[in-house]
């Protein structure tokens, strides 16, 4: 097996020793880069899916949706009878298509618009079906009603004639209301039930506003149970036209009435925040400034190293501490033995005296004594550590080269 060697660089004729690690950096960007396709591939992909399929992921009571809570099935029932159905999903476009003539407006609960918004764009209708409403619509518009809890039984409720003069409660029959209302002054009330009613009925002027909760009643899901395509049909479709209104959180005119934090804050505080950063950025250039390179300098006058090594035993004496002292010892005599047994510099110690016990013949635990083990206690044990160590050195020189030890 052979390995295929670097080209020779021409100017020196040794091995280029630049063309591996430019290769790996090479493999390495290509990985990241195609890690990176990768992703983008599968976000790609989960997107297209996402947009294919977001017309069955809408909201409740959507009426593009044609999953369970979705209202798609009721839409095409309107459109098979006749009604034009337009859905508008801001109220620039709903106000636009109640101006084309009689029609029908479908609202549900709006809590991103203000009262004068759901008052103007049931003004600009002739009937208004509020579909599953809450407390403000209903007093907005039935004045006097408001929500009276659920029907016991849940989706098993059983089902409820009308009780009503109502013409298109009567006509549709029965049905299993989800949603109950109190009824206010001057409404109709349908499908009683638990102290409350399926339906409200309120006639105004040139139309009427009725209430109830589709959720229940007109989905996708229980549109063909009961009386409930009939009585979505007869509410909805009294005008050739029928603008269903859908809201978004985009499409509010609710001014923001919380304060923000600058308003709340004092108003000396930002300039206290300015003058802070700029005293620190002034003490971050004060701390940090430099002085330029260190200058080498001689020394006024010249140390001999004897004196040096005077001072520093000085020190270790001062200091008491015979063990620091010896350990000193230690590492000098072990670093002049590895050299002549033949050792490499970064030898263990345990290595060093197995070596000098075997060359010189010496009782293997007396020299781990000496190198490693014993531990002087006075300045006496260390001077006698130090003649024993000096000795040592002297017989393994005596060993290694005979003919150049002292006679």
């Amino acid at each position: 097996m052979s390995a295929t060697a670097s080209p020779p660089l021409p100017e020196t004729g040794l091995p280029d020793t630049t063309a591996a690690p430019a290769l790996s950096r090479r493999r390495r960007v290509t990985a990241w880069v195609a890690i990176a396709l990768a992703l983008l591939v599968v976000g790609g992909i989960g997107g297209a899916v996402s947009a294919a399929n977001q017309w069955a992921q809408r909201g409740a009571l959507d009426p593009d949706s044609t999953g369970p809570a979705g209202t798609r099935a009721i839409v095409e029932v309107l459109r098979d009878h006749g009604i034009d159905v337009v859905v508008a999903r801001d109220r620039a476009a709903a106000s636009e298509a109640l101006g084309a003539g009689p029609a029908t407006l479908v609202l549900p609960d709006a809590p991103a618009l203000s009262d004068d918004a759901v008052a103007g764009l049931a003004e600009a209708a002739d009937d208004v079906v509020l579909i599953e409403p809450r407390a403000r619509t209903l007093d907005l518009l039935l004045p006097g009603s408001a929500p009276a809890g659920v029907a016991p039984g849940g989706t098993d409720a059983a089902s409820v004639e009308p009780d009503c003069e109502v013409e298109d409660a009567v006509r549709a029959g029965a049905v299993a209301p989800g949603g109950l209302y109190s009824a206010g002054d001057g409404a109709a009330a349908c499908y009683p039930a638990a102290g409350g009613f399926g339906l409200l009925v309120r006639s105004i002027e040139g139309g009427r506003v009725a209430a109830v909760d589709a959720g229940a009643l007109f989905t996708n899901e229980h549109l063909a149970e009961n009386g409930n395509a009939a009585l979505a049909a007869n509410l909805m479709g009294r005008h050739p036209l029928a603008v269903w209104y859908v809201p978004g959180l985009g499409d509010t005119d609710l001014a923001d009435a919380n304060p923000s934090l600058g308003e709340l804050t004092p108003p000396w505080v930002s300039p206290v925040i300015v003058l802070l950063l700029v005293a620190g950025v002034a003490a971050g250039i004060w701390r940090g400034r430099r002085f330029g390179p260190l200058v080498a300098e001689r020394l006024p006058v010249t140390v001999r190293a004897s004196e040096t090594t005077e001072g520093r035993a000085r020190l270790y004496a001062r200091a008491g501490d015979p063990l620091h002292a010896a350990d000193r010892l230690r590492i000098g005599a072990l670093r002049r033995l590895a050299a002549p047994l033949g050792l490499a510099a970064n030898a263990a110690a345990p290595e060093i005296a197995d070596a000098v016990a075997g060359r010189t013949g010496l009782d293997r635990r007396a020299v781990r004594g000496i190198l490693l083990d014993e531990i002087p206690r006075s300045d006496a044990d260390l001077v006698a550590l130090s003649t024993r160590l000096r000795d040592l050195e002297d017989a393994a020189r005596a060993a290694v080269r005979p003919e150049r030890s002292p006679r």
